[in-house]
């Protein structure tokens, strides 16, 4: 190859690349869209861990799963970015810019789970739903985008 094309492969290369991170820095969706309500204490015994309280992230970011993310309990120790979002309705709902990282610690499909809970897609842990939510709305249900962490974390 000469040294002309060498450089062009080079260049086309590059912008490649750019085109491929700059696509990934505006990226402004996330893999789906649900709803969250609040998980308060007692946050033992949970249906992934039983009664080990080691299995809660030092963050205290952590949730229980719905239905609709639940699989069998596959999702137990999964890892998902999470943010809030607004809506036309509840304007005023979100701390904006602010995505946290929880992980599925409990199944909200049984009891203690109130029966309203039944079709959000995760409960957040207080200190999660207080990160994302405002601390003066009056809902205890939010709207979230959420995906799940392909990133390997050892502990939030």
């Amino acid at each position: 190859m000469n040294p002309r094309s060498q450089a062009r492969l080079q260049w086309l290369l590059f912008l490649k690349l750019l085109l491929v991170s700059l696509f990934l820095h505006f990226h402004t969706s996330y893999g789906d869209v649900g709803t969250a309500a609040l998980y308060s204490p007692p946050y033992l015994h949970t249906a992934c861990y039983g009664s080990d309280a080691s299995q809660f992230p030092s963050s205290n970011l952590f949730a229980a799963a719905g239905d609709r993310i639940w699989d069998n309990g596959a999702v137990c120790g999964r890892r998902y970015l999470v943010r809030c979002i607004t809506s036309t309705s509840t304007p005023d709902t979100c701390n904006q810019n602010q995505t946290i990282l929880i992980k599925i610690v409990d199944y909200m499909g049984r009891p203690p789970f109130a029966h309203s809970t039944y079709n959000t897609t995760m409960i957040l842990s207080n200190t999660a739903f207080g990160t994302i939510a405002n601390s003066s709305t009056a809902s205890s249900y939010i709207n979230i985008e959420f995906e799940q962490d392909v990133v390997l974390a050892f502990d939030l």
